[in-house]
């Protein structure tokens, strides 16, 4: 009787030029991830860390406009990529390199082609932290980070509705079969403050922190759906960096320093 052959091994490798990587991953689109990305890569800036931000979603990057980078990356031998700089934070996107109204109709090698490009070419410095927003769902991209890239720890995006935690459970399944470990869960757009200062829970409540216990995973903290957020991403300036006394930076502080404690 023929044995098995043993399960593939593969090679996780570093990111060079930072000391940590973290993902940020959503099983679901829509669900504020990107925005969450960005500003919780300045609350860690706010705490006193280098970072460095790559925005992995090829297919809709959100970093240009998210912090209003208009530049393209430098290149001085033609292979070697310098990340583009602003608010003291190191950023790569493919957002930099195409038209925004440019679709990016490519087939998943040609997606792990450019991935491996902004992880093994791009000349990241000396960085404390740097943030992946990944792209919504279980797939290709998904699958090469956890299984290609030595990753510290991944933390998971979701608004409450049952619709979203669907596929929540379907992402921490993924990452606990890849061995990426889940640092917690954010319940983003978890209630709005009405002008009569009550909390308005239109997504439901308490789901995204059940989640959390139901499979020994941290919950990290619950997000409001808030006006002053939302123009902070229009403009391109995170809110965690333009106004780091906001009352939603400082949850945004909050989430950071219990990621902060997992890994340094």
């Amino acid at each position: 009787m023929s044995q098995k052959p043993p399960p593939k091994q593969f090679v996780k490798t570093p990111i060079n030029g930072t000391k940590h990587t973290l993902l940020v991953s959503s099983a679901k689109g829509g669900v504020g991830k990107s925005t969450v990305a960005v500003n919780l890569a300045f609350a860690l800036q706010n705490l006193g860390l280098k970072i460095g931000i790559l925005d992995a979603d090829v297919y809709g990057p959100s970093l240009p406009k998210l912090m209003n980078i208009k530049e393209k990356p430098k290149s001085e031998d033609g292979k070697a990529i310098m990340p583009v700089t602003k608010y003291d934070a190191q950023c790569m996107s493919m957002g930099f390199l195409v038209d925004e109204e440019t679709p990016m109709i490519w087939r998943g090698p040609m997606v792990i082609s450019a991935l491996k490009t902004m992880t093994q070419k791009v000349l990241w410095s000396n960085l404390d932290v740097i943030i992946i927003d990944m792209p919504p769902g279980t797939g290709d991209t998904q699958l090469t980070f956890a299984q290609e890239v030595k990753i510290d720890g991944a933390i998971i995006v979701s608004t409450p509705q049952d619709l979203a935690l669907l596929d929540v459970k379907r992402g921490i399944q993924m990452f606990d079969k890849t061995g990426v470990k889940i640092l917690g869960l954010i319940d983003n757009m978890s209630f709005f403050k009405g002008e009569d200062g009550k909390e308005y829970k239109i997504f439901g409540e308490g789901g995204v922190e059940k989640t959390a216990k139901e499979f020994n995973k941290e919950f990290l903290g619950h997000i409001p759906l808030n006006q002053d957020l939302r123009n902070s991403a229009d403009i391109g300036d995170p809110l965690t960096h333009s106004q780091p006394d906001h009352e939603v930076s400082k949850i945004f502080k909050s989430v950071a320093e219990k990621i902060k404690l997992s890994f340094l």
